[in-house]
């Protein structure tokens, strides 16, 4: 950027507005780069997303298992009012905006702030999935019992009128920028967010959640929204609430949802100065290769070698709420519970390799594509419960609880910021390994035989818990263990009909 002065000022006067320029550069600065920062608390990594949990779960979640494991982060279903839809009460009802009212089938605005409470004090970060680009296309009364009629767009409860919103049009071309960020995606009344009005409603919405001790936002849809308004009101957000524990003038982390495969208008590259973004295409190609399509050798450069975005940039994640229903982008490439062995080999890889802020999803069962969550008769939502190995039941798969899921969290913030070192991969190129420098070793087996193998760890001898397998108790292993010797080599046994198809040690698994 150039600035042009024909101004004649003395020397004092020009190292003021020297000062002055400087000033706004670097707060400028700071507000950008600030809206990457996770607020983790150290120690600690990954975001969870407890797809469509109450409040009140999500605040005991916290408290007596994400901590404990060493999870950092909880993402949220949105917490603004959202239409009811009576037909089945899908789970797409809370991307329908009534208001910003922060009443869901979740809670109301009492749980939500004692749940945000009592993850921050366990050092647990909360990020609500908040809908902005539209309001819902039905008309109806909300979760907090206001009454809109879309039809004539009136929404009283915000309030918003005909005139805050874009006109009327469907999106039939993708690669019409202004068709998608101007019209109504699934017929969903688009916001005029250029407006003053609006942007003003948009950001005191997000400055109340700001005000109750979020740490910052994952945005839905953005691709279907102007880079510049978004530059608008991202940088009128407050800093985080000090009373919460975050250092003065924190900026609220911001992830944002950009479906990008390539071959659009929209591009991923658009919003990269705003924040993180999704990275879409870590989901479809991690899938790819653990369904055996593609030869595991080939991670050995994964990410940005592979057309990502750069690391810092990149939210990443196995599946999503959307695509692992088919929705998004992956298509069939796609990994999802169902799949469990090769979910949880993907997922073991995309914890222990060091790339993007990892988001973990959690979810319920499902059979359909629109089914909505776990619900008593009268549609609300039910609590999951928990079997003596910890896992969920009652309609909720509560990924994040799996234990070779959980335990492979605790091996990236064991393995820290070391970086990938002893790459082994077999001949035919399905068996890999690597360490994490001198802390942490995780070897896959993705062949349809035995993977026997002598490796170099990098390790101190001694003997490790097989975190896959189990966990450390006190002084054993509740699985099987890895003998490291003094050389720093140990042996490693997958069949080809193994339950969890890896092993893993680091340097706090062992005995």
């Amino acid at each position: 950027m150039q600035l042009k002065l024909s101004l004649v000022l003395n020397s004092c006067g020009i190292v003021r507005l020297r000062m002055k320029l400087l000033l706004i550069v670097i707060s400028t600065l700071v507000i950008v780069n600030g809206q990457w920062n996770t607020h983790w608390w150290g120690g600690r990594s990954g975001i969870v997303h407890l797809f469509e949990w109450k409040w009140t779960d999500i605040a005991n979640e916290c408290e007596t298992f994400l901590a404990p494991n060493g999870y950092a982060g909880v993402q949220t279903s949105p917490p603004s009012e959202n239409i009811i839809n009576v037909n089945g009460r899908p789970w797409h009802e809370r991307y329908q905006p009534v208001s910003y009212i922060l009443t869901t089938r979740s809670g109301d605005r009492n749980a939500f702030i004692d749940m945000v409470r009592r993850c921050n004090a366990v050092g647990v970060r909360v990020y609500p999935d908040v809908v902005i680009n539209h309001l819902a296309a039905v008309s109806g009364t909300g979760t907090g019992g206001s009454t809109e009629n879309s039809g004539t767009l009136s929404f009283p409860a915000v309030p918003f009128g005909s005139g805050d919103f874009n006109a009327r049009c469907s999106i039939d071309n993708y690669n019409d920028a202004h068709q998608v960020r101007n019209c109504w995606l699934l017929g969903m009344p688009d916001l005029k967010l250029s407006t003053e009005y609006v942007r003003g409603k948009v950001i005191a919405y997000l400055n109340d959640l700001i005000s109750l001790g979020v740490a910052g936002f994952r945005f839905d849809a953005v691709k279907h929204m102007w880079p510049g308004d978004l530059e608008n009101i991202f940088g009128r957000i407050n800093n985080l609430n000090t009373a919460h524990g975050f250092a003065a003038n924190s900026r609220p982390f911001i992830t944002q949802e950009v479906i990008d495969l390539g071959g659009e208008a929209i591009s991923r590259d658009q919003y990269l100065h705003l924040g993180t973004v999704t990275e879409f295409r870590y989901s479809a190609e991690i899938g790819r290769v653990f369904r055996g399509y593609d030869l595991l050798k080939h991670l050995r450069n994964f990410g940005e070698s592979w057309g990502f975005m750069a690391s810092a940039s990149a939210l990443t994640f196995v599946d999503n709420h959307d695509n692992q229903r088919g929705h998004g982008a992956g298509g069939d490439n796609v990994l999802t519970y169902k799949v469990s062995k090769q979910y949880k080999m993907a997922t073991a890889f995309h914890l222990a390799w060091p790339y993007g802020v990892p988001r973990i999803m959690s979810s319920y069962e499902f059979n359909d594509g629109d089914q909505g969550p776990p619900a008593n008769g009268d549609g609300s939502l039910r609590s999951p419960t928990f079997n003596a190995d910890g896992s969920c039941s009652g309609g909720w798969v509560c990924e994040h609880r799996w234990r070779q899921i959980y335990n492979m969290v605790r091996f990236r913030n064991a393995a820290g910021t070391a970086a990938e070192a002893n790459w082994w991969e077999n001949s035919g190129g399905k068996q890999i390994a690597f360490s994490r420098g001198n802390r942490a070793v995780i070897v896959f087996n993705n062949e349809n035989f035995d993977l026997n193998q002598s490796l170099q760890t990098g390790m101190a001898a001694g003997t490790y818990c097989n975190i896959a397998a189990g966990s450390k108790s006190g002084s054993s292993c509740t699985g099987s263990t890895i003998t490291v010797n003094a050389s720093g080599v140990a042996s490693f046994s997958i069949t080809a009909g193994a339950t969890d198809g890896f092993i893993a040690i680091h340097v706090d698994a062992k005995l």
